[in-house]
């Protein structure tokens, strides 16, 4: 099936992804894309991942914020900034914000990893903690960026942000022109809506997969329903996806026209993805980056002969999830 031309949204948003992925150049990793024996083992599918959990601070994040901060203004830089983040984002605030001398304060949830709240303060964040859902943390950080005069860096609702996030798409691209299909972690939809975009513009039959904890489908269930809409996140191992999106997200009209399919996955098939590919591959991820893989697994059928980009959104998990998640406790 041949699909329609990328709309004047999407082709925008491509052309920014472009002109971020110069601009950060010097910033971020270009990461490897690695093919997995044991995938290839029981498919006939060209699967390849792309493998952000080795870029600067475990994970892709670093793209969005980097370019997000190379785009203020001098006197944005002088006030200063401040995020709200389950803590990727906020890592990856932390070091550009370190890298380019910049003040800022972090907000996390609550029940935030440990490893999460350990790598921010690596790179010198400085940590305020409040809400139990990234929503909840995102409207007290951005109300308190009001009372404070600095510039709020959202994880995802910010052009600037999805543009840094799609330089991750430019570079799968780059390295494979003819991919077919990719399968991509939602959360807000900054990382699909970037890397969809910059896909879609390239190649209008590429099929982009949305893949989301059942935990925790905010974004499926609110492109389906054609509004964003106000959910309960339960727990889930995909702590990077989870939560609310903010009523005015602009990665919202983004993600309903790059995403062809959302797949929804439960807890067991995330820890068993994991597991699977960890055991596999000797490189530890997180849950979101379980989220794609086990999305694929169920595709795998419907795949044979394609070229196939999964994106391993990051690698930072607390010991206690590892083991967890070894455990087999969700079998």
């Amino acid at each position: 099936m041949t699909r329609s031309e990328p709309t004047s949204l999407v082709a925008e948003t491509a052309l920014r992804c472009r002109q971020a992925a110069a601009r950060i150049r010097a910033y971020v990793r270009n990461t490897e894309l690695e093919t997995c024996a044991a995938i290839d083992a029981i498919t006939s599918a060209h699967v390849l991942f792309k493998m952000e959990n080795r870029q600067h601070t475990g994970s892709f994040k670093i793209r969005g914020a980097a370019n997000r901060l190379l785009t203020l203004t001098t006197q944005q830089r002088t006030a200063g900034c401040v995020t709200a983040s389950s803590g990727n984002h906020g890592a990856a605030v932390a070091r550009a914000l370190q890298l380019l001398a910049i003040d800022g304060v972090i907000f996390v949830p609550e029940r935030t990893s440990s490893a999460k709240v350990e790598a921010i303060r690596a790179y010198g964040g400085d940590i305020r903690f409040y809400g139990d859902d990234g929503l909840e943390t995102e409207t007290h950080a951005r109300d308190f960026a009001i009372r404070e005069g600095l510039f709020y860096v959202s994880p995802y609702n910010d052009p600037e942000v999805i543009a840094g996030q799609g330089t991750c798409g430019v570079e799968i691209e780059t390295v494979l022109p003819d991919v077919d299909a990719v399968f991509i972690a939602v959360g807000g939809g900054g990382l699909v809506s970037g890397v969809g975009s910059v896909l879609k513009a390239h190649n209008p039959d590429i099929i982009v997969y949305g893949c989301q904890p059942k935990a925790s489908a905010v974004m499926a269930q609110s492109v389906a329903a054609g509004r964003i809409l106000d959910m309960a996140s339960e727990k889930t191992l995909s702590d990077g996806t989870a939560g609310g999106i903010e009523h005015d997200a602009v990665t919202f009209p983004i993600t309903r026209e790059v995403v062809d399919e959302f797949v929804i996955v439960s807890e067991a098939e995330i820890a068993a993805a994991m597991h699977f590919f960890m055991d596999s591959m000797g490189e530890s991820i997180e849950g979101a980056a379980g989220v794609a893989i086990a999305a694929m697994l169920q595709h795998l059928p419907a795949l044979a002969d394609k070229t196939i980009a999964v994106i391993i959104c990051g690698g930072n998990i607390s010991d206690e999830q590892l083991a967890e998640v070894n455990s087999g406790a969700f079998e």
